[in-house]
């Protein structure tokens, strides 16, 4: 089965007045329809500039320098952007960590999520606007004729959420970019959410990129999860192999050190030394200093992401 998303050799660079930033570096990834794909890793190991890097939006100074991007078969990085931005928001969508950032204070909320069908659908107003309430009750905003015609400082942050994700998935997207969707969330709030998310994923049949850093929703939510260190992929594999008996050190030791992996008076274990400096990274692996396992090879040469178990790929010279 042909992928519906592919990256191959994908490299994004911030150049910054330091030197060259490599956030995204090399990365080869693949997500098939209906699908969720969670990418997990360290704060600041690229996963946030990936998904920013298939819906062409890195800030400034960051820039795509190499790789492609193909969905559906087409590289979205050979795309002019007037095409582009019919595939944004139609064809491939993206949920940000922070709504309020996301959503613009100075337009009502109604009006937001009715751009979309306006714009792609070309649909006149006053349709547009019951498609917007319409959607702001189908992901369970209570009085949406009132929400619609509130501005987004009026909402709460589960409100604001969900108005964007009523945005997002508007237009029914073949592929949705979740980044953080409940980081800025209480528990309750984040429950709803997901089963929200859940709900949709399943009516519409999209594939989803869920990127976090909580494990337990990757347990609950994906089916295949992406370990990213450093600008890297480096094990890729079902979510219940890669949980269960991760293969790459540093997936061992990112499992190994949560807390509801211990007993309560046990001591809960770190990886040892710093995440590298993305300016400047080890030779070779760029694990290869916080490694139990180096070997001789490992900070000359960098592993090449290889299957090792029937869909499970990791990067590492010890693993074989």
């Amino acid at each position: 089965m042909e992928p519906l998303l592919q990256i191959k050799d994908l490299r994004t660079y911030f150049f910054t007045s330091r030197g060259k930033v490599r956030a995204v570096d090399g990365v080869d990834l693949s997500l098939y329809e209906r699908e969720v794909l969670a990418v997990v890793g360290e704060t600041g190991c690229g996963k946030s500039t990936l998904g920013l890097s298939i819906m062409r939006l890195v800030p400034y100074p960051g820039r795509i320098v190499g790789g492609e991007i193909f969905f559906k078969g087409r590289d979205l990085l050979k795309v002019d952007e007037s095409e582009l931005r019919k595939i944004r928001g139609k064809e491939i969508a993206m949920i940000f960590q922070n709504p309020s950032k996301a959503l613009n204070p100075v337009y009502k909320v109604g009006y937001q999520i009715a751009e979309m069908p306006r714009y792609h659908l070309g649909a006149p107003m006053r349709k547009a606007w019951e498609f917007a309430v319409d959607l702001l009750r189908k992901v369970k905003i209570p009085d949406p004729e009132v929400k619609a015609s509130s501005y987004p400082h009026s909402l709460s942050g589960g409100m604001k959420q969900r108005s964007l994700i009523a945005m997002m998935i508007s237009l029914k997207p073949s592929l949705l970019i979740a980044d953080e969707p409940t980081t800025a969330l209480d528990v309750t709030v984040q429950a709803q959410i997901m089963d929200l998310l859940r709900e949709i994923r399943e009516e519409v049949g999209m594939a989803v990129m869920l990127i976090t850093h909580n494990i337990g929703l990757v347990a609950e939510e994906s089916d295949r999860v992406a370990v990213m260190y450093a600008g890297k992929i480096v094990e890729v594999g079902a979510t219940p192999d890669v949980l269960e008996d991760p293969l790459h050190p540093y997936t061992k030791g990112l499992l190994s050190s949560l807390p509801s992996r211990r007993g309560r008076k046990e001591r809960v274990p770190s990886i040892p030394g710093n995440v590298p400096d993305l300016i400047n990274p080890p030779s070779g692996c760029r694990f290869n200093p916080r490694c139990p396992y180096k070997l001789d090879i490992c900070d000359k040469e960098e592993p090449e992401l290889s299957e090792v178990r029937r869909g499970h790929l990791v990067s590492c010279f010890a693993v074989g």
